[in-house]
């Protein structure tokens, strides 16, 4: 399948862009180099290959999920840099 100048500047209408006219050409040439590899992609025979989720073999190490509790409210309050006795204050965002 190859893209002709018209069915790119359908593309670009669709897409919402404005492409440069004397940049045409190179783009599609490019969209047709990209078309031709998928279809040497295409070409080649899958038969007994596993689709990937990952790249990699690693799975996931869960935990359970227990709440503890390591920090209480008012060490947190302490640390902070301005509070009163039950928030932490920051700088107004809103005017």
């Amino acid at each position: 399948m190859k893209v002709n100048k018209e069915d790119l500047e359908k593309i670009a209408h669709l897409a919402r862009l404005e492409l440069d006219p004397s940049k045409i050409d190179d783009m599609q040439n490019s969209i047709n180099k990209v078309l031709d590899w998928m279809d040497a992609l295409n070409q080649v025979d899958t038969t007994g290959v596993e689709p990937l989720v990952h790249i990699t073999p690693a799975i996931n190490q869960f935990r359970e999920d227990i709440a503890i509790q390591k920090l209480d409210r008012q060490t947190a309050l302490n640390l902070a840099p301005d509070s009163n006795d039950q928030y932490f204050k920051v700088p107004q965002v809103i005017e």
